[in-house]
């Protein structure tokens, strides 16, 4: 152990050194934003902020992550809400009564929905002009100045929910001001108002909170839906002339439950560390975040995009916080409930969001999103008897905060494999983390369940194969009754493939022979894959692929799952490059941001890092705001994507951040392989600390084209094999690590807990 310790405690200093973030990766500006979406983010998966100019004034959008109106989907959970009685209409062909009980309220219901908190405002002299604006990742600090000479220095403190801002060099007074959400008033006229433009916070019902002025202090109480409440409390001060600084919090209390400490508290015991202190233990979180792993590569744009990818996941993924959501700590300022009520979505959104974290090396902050999944579990187990009528356990694919359904097309939305899906994070976490204690006590019980569930879900058909009574590959055909299939989707079929044929492995690892023996019986009930003659992947025995969509939901199995592999030979290498090919062909006209950034970890996997490359590229360029945030529609408007909107999401930023780490390093198959898809170009890469499965850490240098030197660290000891990278090596240092020479031109690694290894191109 102690060997373990110092040799992480020196990959770590080596890393602090080589690897932080420089200036050139964060946000650069000659102005303040305009517009919520482009401003400068901050935070730490409980409380976030968003940095612009409103109106002439300074603006710090607020946001909590809990703030949630938790209210019932009205009229979802009707008689009818039933899986069984779904698959009725679905036969009769007689599927408005379905949309009408369960999809139409998700619009028409201004909540259940996350809510945004307030704003804090400073009207700065009308002489101000801002003279540059920038985000610093290596502290994780805003940074702005006026021609005057002012400054503003601002940050959301890495591990407290408080916000401290900063002003230098003032010339003429001024103090904040916090601006309320407008939850009383005229409902605006006009559109449609539907899940994508969001509804107006007026909506809502709430009786306008109050907002109490004091001489240095303003505190704001709201309540909500069934007497929830938030706080928000801003105090400043004047340390000496010419600075203003001071700190806001923001506290919520949900009925029934623990009492949570007040913002105003929070705010009292900040004061008393100071700004400094704050600033310096907060500094100090965000080093040791950096110090996790770097890369550095010849392609400007991606580099910085990866940092910021690698920023916003620190600022929204924390244990003792709720996971990722739709937009995590940055709930839209316009006065209007979120997109899409900035809720969890399990179909897709959460998962791509989580991606990063495994070879990213941040399994600490991934935690946060078991740990919101097991706390909810007893809920998810509700849903599945309520809805499913089985044991086991199934979860909505639409969630609120505690994890109760929503509704929604319902395809999707309770679809029977979300918790398939889930199960695949569980895997990952254990895979790459060996924790031993996290496998029997979170990742094997979450699969035993959820295969409970599949078991008894699923029929046999007359070929003695399991199948769902029906099912679905989202989201095609949208939320038509022809979105419904009584044969198994690709994309329910490679699920429940994953967690039967994985259950049995897990179970296996722990000695639970018996239970592995079960789950490899059910596992092989399952078919095999609906391809076409041309080895191209369809959505269903009865569907080609024949659309462009911004789902490539029958692709599953290529990519996240590895179910087919590029690495087991020519058949699974032909589906795999005629699926790419065939979903190339059809072109990107409804894509959206999110499709292009998995399609660049699917090039990876097929090793093309030219094609990795391009569409990373293309992501970054077309789908992002000059704040890196990814809005979903083609921002260029020149043909990428019919769509063209701005709705903000994250999921298709984290998948970027995947995707970059894909090509540099992958271990899905079985053995650690470096630079697996780099366009030939990239002469000089290099990488630190990138984490594979097995609890290995790997470090690799390219210089001038040539493979110079790979380091591998184990954590918890083990075997693995090293995908040969040069034709001759030699070993600089070792310690606890055996090396042979392996078949199939692989290096075996024989290592224990803390083993290290150095190679260096001999050629």
């Amino acid at each position: 152990m102690a060997k373990l310790v110092l040799v992480l405690f020196l990959l770590v200093n080596y890393t602090c050194l080589l690897g932080q973030p420089l200036e050139k990766h964060g946000l650069h500006f000659d102005k303040l934003a305009a517009v919520w979406d482009e401003a400068i983010p901050l935070g730490n998966g409980t409380v976030g902020a968003l940095i612009w100019q409103k109106d002439g004034n300074l603006r710090f959008s607020l946001d909590r992550a809990d703030i949630w109106d938790m209210r019932p989907m009205a009229g979802l959970h009707r008689d009818e809400f039933s899986y069984k009685w779904v698959q009725g209409q679905v036969a009769k062909k007689d599927y408005k009564p379905v949309q009408q009980y369960f999809d139409a309220p998700y619009d028409r219901e201004p909540a259940p929905s996350k809510i945004p908190a307030g704003g804090l405002e400073f009207a700065l002299p009308s002489s101000s002009k801002v003279k540059s604006a920038k985000l610093l990742l290596a502290n994780a600090i805003c940074e702005v100045e006026w021609d005057s000479g002012m400054k503003l220095k601002t940050f959301v403190h890495a591990t407290q929910p408080v916000g401290w801002f900063r002003f230098e060099n003032i010339k003429s007074a001024f103090l904040p001001e916090l601006v309320a959400p407008k939850y009383q008033g005229k409902i605006a006229a006009g559109g449609e108002v539907n899940s994508l433009v969001g509804d107006d916070l007026a909506r809502l019902g709430y009786k306008q909170g109050t907002v109490e002025r004091q001489k240095n202090r303003i505190v704001y109480q709201q309540e909500g839906w069934g007497g929830f409440r938030y706080e928000i409390t801003v105090e400043w001060r004047e340390p000496k002339a010419g600075i203003l600084e001071g700190v806001w919090s923001i506290s919520s209390q949900y009925p029934d439950q623990k009492i949570s400490v007040a913002a105003s508290d929070h705010i009292k015991t900040a004061l008393a560390r100071g700004y400094h202190k704050d600033f310096d233990s907060h500094s100090a979180w965000w080093k040791g975040f950096w110090s996790k792993s770097s890369l550095r590569i010849p392609d400007p744009i991606l580099e910085k995009q990866w940092f910021l990818e690698q920023y916003k996941f620190g600022s929204a993924a924390r244990r003792g916080a709720p996971p990722i959501s739709l937009q995590a700590v940055w709930t839209a300022d316009n006065g209007r409930i979120p997109p899409w009520k900035g809720d969890f979505h399990h179909d897709l959104n959460t998962q791509l969001s989580y991606w990063p974290s495994y070879s990213g090396n941040h399994l600490e902050e991934g935690l946060g999103y078991f740990d919101h999944l097991d706390t909810n579990i007893l809920n998810y187990k509700r849903y599945t008897k309520m809805y499913f009528g089985t044991d086991g356990l199934a979860v909505p694919g639409v969630t609120t905060l505690d994890g109760t359904e929503m509704g929604g097309w319902i395809q999707y939305s309770l679809s029977p494999t979300v918790s398939s899906w889930l199960a695949q994070h569980y895997y990952l976490q254990w895979r790459y983390s060996m924790d031993r204690g996290f496998l029997e006590n979170k990742a094997y019980p979450w699969f035993r369940e959820v295969c409970t569930f599949l078991e008894q879900i699923t029929v046999k058909s007359k070929d003695g194969m399991r199948k769902l009574p029906i099912g679905s590959s989202p989201e095609i055909n949208d939320n038509k009754l022809t979105a419904w299939f009584d044969e198994n989707t690709n994309y329910d079929l490679a699920l429940m493939k994953f967690a039967m044929g994985t259950a049995a492995e897990l179970a296996q690892e722990l000695g639970k022979d018996a239970e592995a023996a079960h789950w490899k019986q059910l596992a092989a009930e399952f078919g095999d894959y609906a391809i076409t003659k041309n080895n191209e992947l369809m959505f269903a025995p009865s569907l080609p692929y024949n659309e462009s969509h911004r789902h490539f939901s029958h692709m599953m199995a290529i990519h996240p799952l590895g179910l087919l592999r590029w690495e087991d030979g020519d058949k699974s290498r032909s589906i795999i490059k005629n699926s790419i090919s065939l979903l190339e062909k059809t072109g990107p006209d409804y894509w959206c941001g999110y499709s292009y950034s998995w399609l660049a970890n699917m090039k990876a996997r097929a090793k093309d890092g030219d094609g990795a490359a391009k569409y990373l590229e293309v992501f970054a360029r077309a789908f992002c705001l000059p704040n890196s945030f990814h809005v979903n529609g083609d921002q260029t408007k020149s043909g990428l994507s019919k769509f063209t909107y701005r709705p903000f999401t994250l999921e298709g930023n984290f998948a970027f951040a995947a995707g970059l780490q894909e090509m540099l390093i992958q271990s899905y198959a079985g053995f650690i392989e470096v630079l697996p898809a780099v366009p030939a170009d990239w002469k000089d890469i290099s990488f630190e600390n990138l984490r594979t499965e097995g609890a290995f850490l790997v470090s690799v240098k390219k210089e001038n084209g040539r493979l110079s030197e790979v380091k591998i660290v184990s954590e918890k000891g083990g075997l693995t094999n090293l995908k040969q990278p040069f034709k001759k090596w030699k070993t600089i240092s070792a310690s606890d690590i055996l090396l042979s020479n392996g078949a199939n031109g692989m290096i075996e690694l024989e290592c224990k807990p803390g083993g290290y290894i150095v190679l260096q191109n001999a050629e």
